[in-house]
């Protein structure tokens, strides 16, 4: 499987913005020699490269600057998307109309991901499950950005109080992975 450099950078603005220079590149020590190789060029937003690039690149921000925890990616997500919904996706966004924008995930998907599936059921005037199946690789921190994208996104189309819950994740044992959002307007 593989990952749009535009996930790759948006991980490389983040940790430079809010650790500095030197953490981003005290993050690329702790990588391989070919890992390093990869992310030390500028990244192209546009290319494909390896999930498994993404996922040692997540590893070693949990580690070197997060502690352990995980739960800077959802940081990481809302900053991704407030990149890309400004700039070259903001075609995604429908202002206003949060379900809308709720129900473009397989078409947004694919411009992020090369392999698997992103659903949406609308269960409720301001709620949905949103669903990805057959990716062939995942990990917490992928989902956990992902939670912070559609969090930002639907606050970008006018939601407010916006909720998530996890209700199944692969890469916690699950077949797929789930989510509940929900939100005011």
């Amino acid at each position: 499987m593989q990952i749009k450099g535009l996930i790759l950078h948006a991980r490389e603005e983040f940790v430079k913005e809010h650790f500095g220079e030197e953490a981003w590149e005290s993050v690329l020590d702790a990588l391989t020699e070919e890992d390093r190789s990869i992310l030390k060029d500028i990244v192209i937003t546009g290319k494909w490269y390896p999930f498994e690039v993404g996922e040692h690149l997540d590893n070693a921000i949990v580690e070197v600057l997060g502690g352990g925890d995980e739960s800077v990616f959802e940081e990481v997500g809302a900053k991704s998307a407030k990149r890309s919904l400004t700039k070259v996706h903001r075609s995604f966004l429908t202002p206003g109309d949060p379900q809308a924008f709720m129900r473009k995930a397989d078409m947004i998907y694919k411009f992020y991901y090369d392999t698997g599936r992103r659903e949406y059921e609308e269960t409720g005037k301001n709620s949905g499950v949103l669903t990805t199946f057959d990716a062939e690789t995942y990990s917490a921190p992928d989902c956990l950005t992902v939670v912070g994208w559609y969090k930002e996104a639907l606050v970008m189309c006018g939601a407010r109080n916006v909720k998530v819950v996890e209700d199944e994740c692969r890469a916690k044992g699950g077949s797929c992975c789930r989510y509940r959002f929900s939100w005011e307007i």
